[in-house]
């Protein structure tokens, strides 16, 4: 099994990434949560890996922090969810928002992510219920749940936001805006090139 790969950086198609380690070029598939912390092409990074073994292929799929590799494991573990759904997944939230939104059983936000429906949002939360540590949670992550943030993130989701540009949009906010200002200023932030 290979556990982690550190090394040069030399290609960036997500979510595909071609690292060369020791003189091999490894491709790797990421989440859109670790394709946005890469460094620049030629730099060198450590990925933290889990490798998939099929009759046709080897895939091995990358993260930056043991927590999206813990929760892709756990995910890729229910019956219905496989590796490229799992990767979605981490695309489209973060782990602290999965997490929360499994410790509230909020299904509305796995349903924002193509390829999850209604039923297999409902199977996710219920298999994960018991099974997701606290200690996936990033520490000072803030709640997606709390109120007036609340709001604003449904209005940035029903405006087409994946789940992940809408959190980082909430988060840029200041503290105790009203839900209208802070939809405007949201979709200011969302609307600057990046």
């Amino acid at each position: 099994m290979i556990g982690r790969i550190s090394g040069l950086l030399l290609e960036k198609h997500p979510p595909l990434v071609l690292v060369e380690a020791q003189g091999v070029g490894y491709e790797i598939n990421v989440p859109m949560s670790t394709f946005c912390q890469l460094p620049p092409i030629g730099e060198r990074l450590t990925l933290q890996t889990h490798l998939i073994v099929r009759e046709d292929a080897h895939v091995l799929f990358g993260f930056v922090t043991e927590g999206e590799r813990a929760l892709f494991r756990q995910l890729t573990k229910i019956t219905g969810v496989g590796a490229r759904t799992a990767l979605a997944i981490l695309s489209g939230m973060s782990v602290t928002d999965l997490c929360q939104a499994v410790a509230l059983q909020d299904g509305a936000w796995l349903t924002k992510i193509p390829g999850i429906g209604k039923k297999t949002a409902e199977r996710l939360l219920l298999e994960l219920r018991d099974k997701l540590d606290s200690t996936l949670i990033q520490p000072g992550a803030t709640s997606i749940s709390q109120g007036i943030d609340k709001d604003i993130l449904n209005a940035l989701l029903s405006l087409g936001y994946n789940a992940r540009e809408a959190s980082l949009a909430v988060k840029q906010l200041p503290d105790a805006i009203a839900v209208s200002d802070g939809i405007m200023q949201a979709l200011q932030y969302l609307s600057k090139p990046k």
